[in-house]
């Protein structure tokens, strides 16, 4: 499988070249074209209560579509929901931990499921985060250009929940405030996290929540 990206960081669009019967699995919704003769089945992947869990605490779709190419190969292209980037993560027999809402699709050797975990909780302002694990190939979309940052043994970082988009499962997180009370409550940052290396960590550059926060309050205006 190759995958080749365009259009960064705004508006990227992953093309996928499948070799000849190759599949792959993607979030419903999340194709944009496909040449003819690939084939689609949708389905609850892993059963019931993997896609439920994936669904409820993950935030992902409940039936994903599982693309497959014709004799001859194909192709096919995803884009992510929002204005964004793209990403191809690779891993070998690796686990890493997912924002909800930024898997897009991956290919065979890679199992999805939904983790609920102090980590999680800690991370996401939430209570749980998408794990993959195994090895091959993940498409990953953000919000905003992707900011890509390599932690040494050891090494500390501070991140806003809000713009995480994945990080390598083992590495330690640590909830803290970003400064004093009167900076937690009046600098507009509150709670970030603290993430300890080694290991990769993946950010966007736009935070939906700091979006909504300025959007909602000008609808309400014009009521």
């Amino acid at each position: 499988m190759e995958i080749e990206i365009l259009y960064r960081p705004a508006y990227s669009l992953g093309i996928v070249k499948l070799a000849p019967n190759e599949q792959i699995r993607a979030e419903a919704g999340a194709m944009v074209s496909m040449s003819a003769g690939v084939t689609i089945e949708t389905k609850a992947a892993g059963g019931l209560l993997k896609s439920l869990g994936r669904a409820v605490l993950g935030g992902e779709s409940f039936f994903q579509n599982f693309f497959t190419a014709p004799a001859q190969g194909g192709e096919i292209t995803f884009a992510p929901e929002l204005p964004g980037d793209l990403l191809v993560l690779t891993l070998n027999n690796q686990k890493v931990l997912i924002q909800s809402g930024s898997y897009v699709a991956s290919e065979q050797g890679i199992e999805l499921t939904a983790k609920l975990s102090t980590k999680a909780f800690l991370a996401t302002e939430g209570f749980s985060m998408l794990e993959a694990s195994g090895s091959g190939k993940i498409l990953l979309s953000s919000y905003g250009a992707i900011h890509e940052k390599i932690l040494n043994p050891g090494e500390t970082y501070i991140v806003d929940s809000t713009h995480l988009v994945a990080f390598d499962a083992n590495m330690p997180v640590q909830p803290r405030t970003v400064g004093g009370l009167k900076s937690t409550f009046l600098s507009g940052e509150g709670f970030v996290v603290e993430i300890r290396g080694p290991g990769r960590l993946l950010m966007q550059t736009r935070s939906q929540q700091a979006f909504l926060g300025w959007l909602i309050p000008k609808l309400r205006s014009k009521d």
